[in-house]
């Protein structure tokens, strides 16, 4: 088996490499700081590594499948399958090649899915930041927001942008809205009082965030104000100390308000979420050639 269960006492290297390709590793990153292994968290990881530590494999116990393993052979994804075969999985994420490979490997690119796509990467280092013009607008702590209409929003992000069904969107939605008043990672941008764009941090790490959520209603978009929320979100966070800040997104129009704000094409992030939870199908000659 090429796979090798990580320790506490790996962490270290694990963590190198995962700094060494940060613009896909956020979220394996975020996790680990958070809640290092073994936890019982929702997005607690159990995680391996191929030897000498050149590859990264993870399960949360949501049942999502995170990666970092840029040279990984057919071969060793399908040994890193076998390694989750009695999980119910939820989906997959990772820089885009790499998640590809894995999932053809496997064949979880066959199962249904409610979002299935390779999404434009894009980096900043928040010293380039550009601040667009913001005069008339403030920029607040979610906690300032009607706590109904900052669900309401994440709900309707969750179904546009993820695909989420309407029902489970709203139950989210107040749950994330939870985790962002308590980690005051998110912010609202105002217009003489009125909310008019969310904006937010959705993984951070020492010196580097990645944004995400980012959210204007139908009526008030093509204004500007996604940006400027962004922006000014940014120089918060460069003002104590953040140094680089990635993002990912499948929506033209949010590419050009970030490119905007001085952030630039990296790669290609895939995300698979699954219509319904799904198991691995192992056939017993991977097994063996594993």
């Amino acid at each position: 088996m090429p796979w090798r269960l990580s320790q506490t006492e790996d962490l270290a290297q694990v963590e190198h490499l995962l700094r060494q390709h940060v613009q896909s590793s956020m979220f394996l990153l975020g996790n680990l700081l958070d809640h290092g292994l073994g936890s019982g968290a929702r997005h607690g990881l159990t995680l391996w590594q191929l030897e000498p530590c050149r590859g990264v494999f993870a399960i949360t116990n949501s049942g999502m499948v995170l990666m970092q393993a840029p040279d990984a052979t057919s071969r060793e994804w399908q040994a890193a399958a076998t390694l989750i075969a009695d999980r119910r999985l939820s989906g997959a994420s990772g820089e885009a090649a790499q998640l590809r490979r894995f999932l053809q490997a496997t064949g979880l690119d066959q199962l249904a899915a409610r979002k299935d796509e390779d999404e434009r990467s894009f980096r900043l280092d928040l010293s380039e930041l550009v601040l667009p013009e913001c005069d008339g607008t403030t920029l607040l702590p979610l906690s300032a927001m009607p706590r109904d209409t900052a669900a309401a929003w994440r709900s309707a992000y969750l179904s546009e942008a993820l695909g989420t069904p309407v029902d489970e969107a709203a139950v989210t939605a107040v749950k994330n809205i939870d985790v962002y008043l308590s980690r005051d990672s998110h912010r609202v941008l105002t217009v003489e009082g009125q909310p008019v764009a969310m904006t937010g941090f959705n993984a951070e790490v020492p010196g580097v965030v990645q944004v995400g959520g980012v959210y204007t209603p139908p009526h008030l978009r093509g204004r500007g104000y996604a940006r400027r929320a962004l922006a000014l979100h940014l120089a918060q966070a460069r003002a104590r100390g953040v140094e680089q800040a990635v993002l990912f997104t499948g929506n033209p129009a949010a590419a050009r308000a970030y490119q905007a704000v001085g952030f630039q094409p990296a790669g290609a992030y895939g995300l698979l979420l699954f219509d319904a939870a799904q198991t691995l199908c192992i056939s017993a000659q991977s097994q063996e050639e594993t």
